[in-house]
């Protein structure tokens, strides 16, 4: 029975600078009927601050508590390994990292750094890896949902090309991370088995939690959903639904009474 709930944002809660129909009543709904709800998101081109005032913005109830980004997870990766971060962002997710000391040994930080992504500043990764530095990944999507309605390519590809030529893996800091799952479960004080999440990404959201052992995951018809997708990797979703209403109904369904 479920007692906690994860949810993804873009895609699922919002597109671009809108909210999708129903989402912020659903979202009400859940709150309403006492379960705890913590917000999980792979977005790597705002800061963790930029992103609650953008949701608040947007009719959104939610505080910082509630929320989890990889940005967060990087930071403390960072201070447990004494670790100083070599940047490869976007400009906007530097602020995020603004105050982190020197440490003893470096680190390479790769996310959804946009147009940044050039082979000078690839290069340049690229060769703190070869020289020892540590290498975090922000996330490992393939794509994500652009501000024009289309798809374009997220770090994914970017990390594993890094990968490749280094032959070094990277730490998947965000979804499908267990680590991240499981933060944000402890955070709110509830088993895997009592937890579902609701993403429109049928391998990281949908696949990446349920592997990290929580009961249940719901794919939604929004966002990067295309048709297949919860037939294209495992393990499949536990339900699929249309939108985050529609997943707010089913959970309401399930919750311990």
């Amino acid at each position: 029975m479920i007692r906690g709930v994860l949810l993804d944002l873009a895609g699922v809660v919002y597109e671009g600078d809108h909210v999708l129909p129903g989402a912020v009543e659903a979202v009400h709904r859940l709150h309403e009927a006492g379960l705890p709800i913590r917000f999980v998101t792979n977005t790597t081109t705002k800061t963790k601050k930029e992103l609650v005032s953008r949701l608040t913005g947007l009719g959104l109830e939610i505080t910082g508590e509630e929320l989890f980004t990889p940005g967060q997870a990087a930071r403390t990766w960072l201070a447990e390994h004494d670790a100083s971060p070599l940047l490869l962002v976007h400009p906007n997710l530097e602020e995020e990292f603004a105050d982190s000391p020197d440490g003893s040994a470096r680190a390479v930080v790769v996310g959804d750094a946009g147009r940044a992504f050039s082979f000078e500043n690839m290069n340049r990764a690229f060769r703190e890896l070869i020289d020892g530095a540590a290498f975090l990944a922000l996330a490992k999507n393939r794509t994500f949902m652009d501000e024009d309605g289309k798809l374009s390519l997220d770090a994914g590809a970017f990390v594993t090309a890094l990968e490749f030529s280094s032959g070094k893996e990277a730490i998947v800091l965000g979804k499908p991370s267990p680590d991240f799952f499981e933060a944000a479960l402890a955070s709110m004080g509830c088993a895997p088995e009592n937890a579902v999440m609701v993403g429109d990404d049928a391998e990281s959201d949908v696949a990446g939690a349920l592997k990290a052992g929580l009961a249940q995951a719901i794919l939604v018809r929004t966002g990067k959903y295309r048709d297949g997708d919860e037939r294209r990797f495992e393990p499949p979703p536990t339900a699929v639904a249309e939108d985050l209403p529609a997943a707010a109904d089913w959970i309401l369904d399930h919750r311990v009474v």
